[in-house]
């Protein structure tokens, strides 16, 4: 790329989030999707945790996305959502450990996803995502899914009745999370198609999907077709932070999804490269096409 059209492209950018400036943002508005900041990875310096909800509020998102729930107060993190009209989308209801691949948390799966369908009632939050867990010594992965699968169906209804739905996500081994038990979307969708509930889809972040296998459009067509994607994340790669400093277009991808009539939410689970005002721009000019 030769200097004078570095300097267009880059003019370019500066001018297309400047259209989109407005009194209330310093950093715009998205074109097209409804991007939600998860503010575990963004305002990470920020200890007080409804300021760090306050800071995306600032910048434009119109909604919030967390990790675990525990730890957090829930009314606070409510009143401060509803002043400041974010939308929490999704937070974790059962993580990394222990692993939902060992038959013996099976009880204890159900009764964290009861216990955090409450939280999520109290947030007005419709999603939660749920992590499989690591590899277990000597246990096949195809054993290690077949008990992912009886437990998400032992516990599909306690969320249909709660009217929340669990989004399960599958992640990278190559970069990230090396020994975990799921990543790729074959064989998390085919986990989604045995549990068989509506209210059992997938998180599906590009970012491990990148890593794990690519072709982010044509795997995004199989999983809306096989209605498995129930919300999608994004982060660029390599780095892990926001579109524009890695590999991965995602002018194109946000683009793909709006074709597919994807009209959820998509969360920005990265870490901002420089600070969060200019990631923040970085997410709204890649909702430009």
């Amino acid at each position: 790329m030769t200097p004078t059209r570095r300097h267009f492209l880059a003019t370019a950018a500066t001018a297309a989030i400047g259209s989109r400036l407005t009194a209330d943002s310093p950093t715009g508005k998205a074109n097209h999707t409804k991007f939600a900041c998860n503010v575990e990875m963004w305002f990470s310096k920020e200890k007080n945790f409804l300021k760090r909800l306050e800071g995306a509020a600032a910048l434009g998102f119109p909604g919030v996305e967390f990790w675990p729930y525990e730890g957090k107060d829930i009314a606070a993190v409510a009143d401060t959502c509803e002043r400041l009209k974010l939308t929490i989308t999704q937070f974790t209801a059962w993580g990394f450990k222990p692993g939902m691949n060992d038959p013996k948390n099976k009880q204890k799966v159900v009764d964290k996803i009861g216990e955090a369908c409450e939280v999520a009632k109290k947030l007005k939050c419709q999603m939660m995502c749920v992590v499989a867990g690591d590899d277990i010594p000597g246990v096949s992965q195809e054993q290690m899914h077949a008990t992912i699968i009886d437990a998400l169906k032992a516990a599909a209804p306690v969320a249909e009745a709660a009217g929340v739905m669990l989004i399960l996500e599958a992640m990278n081994v190559r970069v990230d999370h090396k020994g975990h038990c799921l990543y790729g979307s074959a064989p998390a969708m085919k986990i989604v198609k045995a549990v068989g509930s509506k209210f059992v889809k997938l998180n599906w972040d590009l970012y491990h999907m990148h890593i794990t296998e690519g072709d982010l459009c044509g795997h995004l067509k199989e999983g809306f077709a096989a209605d498995a994607i129930g919300y999608v994340q994004l982060a660029d790669h390599p780095g892990r932070h926001e579109p524009g400093t890695g590999e991965i277009n995602y002018s194109r991808v946000l683009k793909e999804l709006a074709t597919l009539k994807y009209t959820g939410w998509v969360g920005t689970e990265c870490t901002p490269a420089k600070d969060e005002a200019t990631a923040a721009k970085a997410v709204f000019a890649a909702d430009e096409w």
